[in-house]
């Protein structure tokens, strides 16, 4: 049980780098929409093999976060 505990905080502790990473590389670097998008898609793609079945977490916790730091970037509403 403890293990199993420590195990998922190893991978909560991963996808908040790789979440934070990626915020801070799109916000920072001179890219397109597009490769902005498949970053965010690159960043889902991993959450969901370390936790599947967890798609509608990372809608609800990350989404929102990428979408305003998109929206900032590209300038749309």
């Amino acid at each position: 049980m403890q293990d199993e505990l420590l195990e998922e905080e190893k991978k909560l502790r991963k996808l908040r780098f790789i979440v934070d990473f990626a915020i801070n590389f799109i916000s920072t670097q001179e890219i397109t929409h597009d490769d902005a998008i498949a970053i965010v898609e690159g960043v889902r793609k991993h959450a969901l093999k370390l936790f599947p079945g967890k798609d509608d977490a990372f809608d609800i916790i990350y989404a929102p976060r990428f979408k305003r730091i998109l929206n900032d970037k590209f300038k749309r509403s």
